[in-house]
């Protein structure tokens, strides 16, 4: 027996089916052509029928329209009456002032369609239903809104409304949409009866409304559109170009040149405005594009402003403020293959160009994305973002959030079409993924995805492994991102550091984000509730909203478009290439000067996978004002969860007292007031910050943070606001609104060659924690990390390749080294050393011959292996023998050389193996076998 759902969809498909004859009679006028050709409705038919998500997408417009077919039908004027319009004013001229609604004046002949209130979206009100709103309302006292604390509503200034008259108009517009393709669809006119009238009341209420005017001459003035203070946001323009698509054959002949002519004023209102350097011309052209295929050729018009108009607009020919996509796209980084924004944005551009993209080969019938490769390397680039969960990075004007859906689907459409089978399968694979962890069910969310996607995702066996699309370091410089990836750790680590470079920037310095157990643990605090809300100016987008080092409580600069990028200054292994032989450690050092305080900085970000396989971070952060004695730098973290814990190396926990050094009293930056129940202790000591995370009964989330003590520093803890980065995929639910536990180290004097030394220690409670404890050395910049099995990491952090460290039985001249020990055995399990002249460690050493190297010297069963990026001299104790042992050099995949040892001069009782030309890798047997 059939389903009712069954039953109902095959009850649907008969209606459609019958009315096919009456529809062929507007295939004369060659519409609709927008999301299907006027000839293609066989085949879509038969998609629906075959195709469930479709199906019932259909059937939801019909329930949805259901309400609204009733009260149209006991009142012909029901909803055409809530259109935001000037019903008796009349008025054809508007006036703003700044970004605010001013007032508007004149007289047209029929009722015109009202401006937007604000271009600030933060409102304290909100729309009232369609059933609420007072029919014609039109009043002197302003709009009738509802107030979002008390509920009740309330007459106001349009100014306060928002984006919300707009948005009302805006969901009637889909309404009349909706209907207008039924009627396409299944030939019922009271579809197009119900849609006709919303449409034209609206189309000619614009055909009399003539462009805004900023009282200010502002900006304003050269980024405004027709209905929304941006062009960006004229998204009423796609139901109405799709009404008019599929309602070619019923509206009224004499009224299409009128119709013919708000489009394209429109559209030329859309490329005379905007911003010519950002996201902004793909958001522009995407709506042209549905202007330009609604349109005729260039001759049927008079003002020969038909579609090769417009598509010549989009494509090829710039404007002031409207760059064509074929020099837009040019914005990419070529390299890497992202876009110079914070991650929302670059994202929400690719899947834009996608979009128009798909619209244009549906119109010529090629494969358009060919035309554009940066397009589909930048699909590509897009996993570089992603978290192990999958969800973005947070820096910048942005949130966690998956890669948008609608990308892949459209990817494996184009690759479905054109039989690029394999790339095909790998996206279905991630697609696949997001839909198996609840990121996204398969449906279609409007018309455009009902037309272009396919019916059904192809079977595949495909990975769906981020590990397999990502590197272990991606390096981004047009958003001055660096990321560092340990995927092969439980439960996985990734840090991602980020300076302020690109649009939707904050003023952050070098800001870090952790993700480890799972989350993101330190998490950015994302943007506030919109760009000019005074919480987004005072906190989110400045240095204390960010884990980073605030200097003398004034750090700062311009957010939003960021001038103000790290410097790489060295980092392993190398970026945007895959995963080396050895995979044990990753790094990354950069450079900053801070522009307010004219502070040097210097971060170093270390990632180490203990033996357990667990990991760890090690942060080294330097920072100092060169010109001042006196002097205070704040290192600033915060993390999820419901405590912070301050714990002696004793184990025993310190209470803390009410502190109030921090805020606009000591002339700190208005950020600092966002910080609450400040409490402080004196840091000279070293002790141990633990952040718990409770989560639904599950075993405690721990972030353990080993900081080093020092003179003149003092422990502060607070309550940071809600970060606004957070979502599902990276924070608990029940964390999204909470405020976040916040740790200041404060130091009272520069920091830079005692710099702040602070160790991240992930781990979960009651369970395996590799990691006994961690020591400081109070003279030098190293830390000794001891773990479970008498193994210990010496790590050894210096301000640059020709610092020198020099212990017993230890040198280093060089950046940075990591060796790893096991008490009782000789030698060490590992050395790491990066932009390094020389590393000795209990007769192990490493010396470079011309330039400074990168390498690693590693423990394997046979012997040691050997990884360099320069020519190094080698030395290593004698193993005695009768032989000395060779050193294999190879280069892809094959022995390069054989390397002979020869007894050391300088140091009696070892060899120098002397590798002169790069290598991918050595190996040293001592194996006696």
């Amino acid at each position: 027996m059939k389903s009712s759902y069954a039953l109902s969809c095959l009850f649907v498909m008969a209606v459609w089916a019958k009315t096919l004859p009456v529809l062929a009679q507007a295939s004369s006028e060659n519409h609709p052509r927008i999301l299907i050709h006027y000839d293609q409705k066989d085949s879509f038919l038969k998609s629906l029928e075959g195709t469930k998500w479709k199906a019932k997408y259909v059937e939801s417009l019909q329930s949805k329209l259901k309400p609204y077919m009733a009260y149209w039908k006991a009142d012909t004027t029901w909803l055409v009456s809530r259109l935001q319009m000037n019903w008796n004013t009349r008025h054809n001229q508007v006036f703003v002032k700044g970004g605010k609604f001013s007032h508007s004046a004149g007289d047209a002949p029929v009722p015109t369609v009202r401006f937007s209130g604000s271009r600030d979206w933060a409102s304290d009100y909100r729309a009232p239903r369609l059933e609420d709103i007072i029919p014609y309302q039109d009043d002197k006292r302003g709009v009738r809104l509802i107030n979002k604390k008390t509920g009740e509503p309330e007459w106001i200034h349009p100014s306060a409304s928002g984006n919300i008259i707009e948005g009302i108009n805006h969901t009637i517009l889909l309404l009349a949409q909706d209907a207008a393709f039924l009627y396409w669809l299944t030939g019922e006119k009271t579809y197009a009866q119900f849609a006709q009238p919303i449409f034209q009341t609206y189309i000619n209420g614009m055909y009399h409304r003539q462009a805004p005017i900023d009282l200010d001459k502002t900006h304003q003035q050269d980024i405004i559109g027709l209905a929304t203070f941006e062009v960006i946001h004229e998204k009423s323009l796609i139901p109405l170009a799709l009404i008019y698509d599929f309602l070619h054959d019923y509206l009224e002949i004499a009224n299409r040149p009128q119709t013919i002519s708000v489009f394209q004023k429109w559209g030329n209102q859309i490329i005379k405005n905007g911003v010519a350097d950002n996201n902004w011309n793909l958001f522009q052209a995407n709506f042209l594009m549905y202007v330009a295929l609604l349109l005729d050729e260039n001759s049927k018009y008079d003002n020969g402003q038909g579609r090769q108009y417009f598509l010549d607009h989009i494509f090829k020919t710039s404007t002031d403020r409207q760059l064509a996509i074929q020099e837009s796209i040019r914005v990419y980084d070529q390299e890497t293959g992202i876009w110079p924004e914070s991650p929302a944005y670059s994202l929400h551009v690719t899947e834009s160009i996608l979009h128009i993209l798909t619209l244009l080969a549906h119109h010529t019938g090629n494969n358009e994305l060919k035309s554009y490769p940066i397009i589909e390397k930048s699909v590509w680039a897009s996993f570089q973002y992603l978290f192990p969960s999958g969800y973005t990075v947070g820096f910048g004007d942005t949130r966690h959030s998956s890669i948008p859906p609608a990308t892949f689907e459209l990817m494996i459409s184009n690759y479905q079409k054109h039989k690029e089978t394999d790339k095909e399968k790998q996206i279905a694979a991630m697609l696949n993924r997001s839909i198996q962890q609840g990121q996204y069910q398969r449906k279609a969310h409007d018309l455009f995805d009902l037309f272009f996607y396919v019916d059904q995702l192809p079977e595949t066996d495909a990975p769906a492994s981020i590990d397999l699309l990502t590197t272990p370091t991606f390096y981004a410089p047009n958003v001055s991102l660096f990321i560092q990836r340990m995927t092969q750790v439980k439960g996985g680590l990734m840090a991602a550091t980020v300076g302020s470079y690109g649009n939707h920037a904050h003023a952050n310095g070098i800001a870090l984000e952790f993700f480890a157990n799972g989350y993101v643990m330190g998490p950015d605090m994302g943007k506030g509730p919109s760009y000019w809300h005074p919480d987004h100016r005072d906190y989110y987008a400045q240095f204390p909203a960010h884990n980073t080092v605030v200097v003398n409580g004034k750090s700062g600069h311009a957010a939003m478009r960021g001038q103000h990028p790290f410097t790489l200054d060295a980092h392993y292994p190398e970026a945007n290439r895959p995963k080396p032989g050895f995979d044990k450690i990753s790094f990354a050092q950069m450079s900053f000067s801070e522009p307010a305080t004219q502070a040097d900085q210097q971060r170093t970000t270390i990632l180490i996978q203990t033996p357990s396989g667990h990991g760890y971070l090690l942060d080294v952060f330097r920072s100092e004002v060169r010109t001042e004695a006196k002097q205070r730098h704040d290192y600033i973290y915060h993390n999820i969860g419901q405590r912070l814990s301050m714990i002696g190396m004793d184990q025993q926990a310190y209470t803390l007292e009410p502190a109030s050094e921090l805020g606009l009293e000591a002339g700190d930056l208005k950020a600092y007031q966002y910080l609450s129940r400040k409490k402080g202790l004196a840091g000279n000591l070293p002790l141990r910050a633990e952040f718990s995370l409770a989560v639904d009964g599950a075993p405690e989330l721990l972030m353990n943070l080993w900081i080093k003590g020092a003179d003149n520093q003092r422990i502060f803890t607070a309550l940071s606001p809600p970060s606004n980065a957070l979502s599902e995929g990276t924070a608990p639910r029940a964390m999204l609104q909470d405020s976040i536990p916040t740790l200041i180290v404060q130091r009272r004097t520069a920091a830079w060659q005692n710099p702040f030394t602070v160790l991240y220690n992930p781990t979960i409670k009651d369970s395996l924690n590799p990691i006994r404890t961690v020591e400081y050395a109070s003279e030098s910049p190293q830390a000794r990390v001891l773990m479970e099995g008498e193994i210990s990491d010496i790590i050894t952090c210096l301000s640059n390749s020709n610092r020198i460290e020099q212990q017993k039985d230890f040198y280093q001249k060089g950046l940075l080294s990591v060796i790893r020990h096991k008490h009782g055995d000789a030698g060490a399990q590992f050395i790491f050393a990066a932009d390094t002249y020389q590393i000795d460690y209990q007769g192990w050493s490493m010396h470079a011959l011309g330039s400074s190297f990168t390498g690693s010297l590693e423990k394997s069963p046979q012997g040691y292996r050997l990884e360099v990026d320069q020519p190094i001299l080698l030395r290593i104790p004698d193993p005695g023998g009768e032989h000395y042992p060779l050193l294999f050099t190879y280069r892809n995949g094959e022995i390069l050389e054989k390397i002979g040892a020869t007894p050391s001069r300088q140091k009696p009782g070892h060899l120098e193996y002397r590798i002169s030309q790069a290598i991918d890798f050595a190996e040293l047997n001592l194996s006696t076998e």
